[in-house]
């Protein structure tokens, strides 16, 4: 009976052993899954610009325009929500909005053609890109997966985009006034002469010689 009571007791004392054995053992000789790459897009409303992080290395750094007074661009962490290759706005004129990356119900990233106002507040909300960068962006988003891709924004928009004032020429050749042309000739300055009418008489015939 002792011998039976010994090799039970052992028995009890091998098994949690072995178990954490082969717990340990596995993790030991099978590596770990590499990390999922992943796509950082930060978007500052305060400088009107994106910059885009791609497998841990800035790739891109492009101007944008953000939400201008009265539509402003949300802030916050997102990711994307659906992707549209060609889209147009059904809320705002049918406005074309090419390589849209919806990231917060209606807001999205895309392209616009009004590319002089890139680089300072001018949407409805949503950032806007150069066409051509909209479709690189695109295109990373499709490459690295939605799950794996973030969009931060922070910042402030600026309250109003300063614009220089006109320049005013004062140096120049003075105006010249011309006076209104006119297409009668004015009266003349003295009183016509008028003569009364005199009948037409023929001299007298034969002609006399003195």
């Amino acid at each position: 009976m002792t011998r039976l009571r010994v090799m039970t007791r052992l028995r009890v004392l091998v098994r949690p052993a072995i178990l954490a054995a082969a717990l340990v053992v596995p993790s030991l000789v099978i590596p770990a899954a590499p990390a999922a790459a992943a796509l950082l897009v930060r978007i500052d409303k305060s400088t009107q610009t994106m910059s885009v992080v791609a497998d841990g290395a800035p790739r891109y750094s492009w101007p944008v325009s953000t939400g201008r007074a009265g539509y402003g661009t949300p802030s916050g962490t997102y990711s994307p929500q659906r992707l549209h290759r060609t889209y147009f706005s059904k809320k705002y004129y049918n406005s074309p909005m090419p390589y849209s990356i919806f990231f917060h119900g209606g807001y999205a990233i895309h392209g616009s053609y009004e590319i002089s106002r890139l680089g300072g507040p001018a949407s409805h909300g949503c950032v806007r890109l150069h066409p051509s960068n909209a479709a690189t962006l695109f295109s990373l988003v499709k490459q690295h997966g939605t799950g794996a891709t973030r969009i931060v924004v922070t910042g402030a928009a600026p309250a109003a985009v300063a614009r220089a004032p006109r320049r005013v020429v004062s140096d120049g050749p003075a105006e010249v006034v011309y006076a209104p042309r006119t297409y009668y000739a004015p009266a003349p300055a003295y009183a016509p002469v008028y003569r009364p009418f005199a009948p037409y008489a023929p001299p007298p015939y034969p002609y006399q010689r003195w």
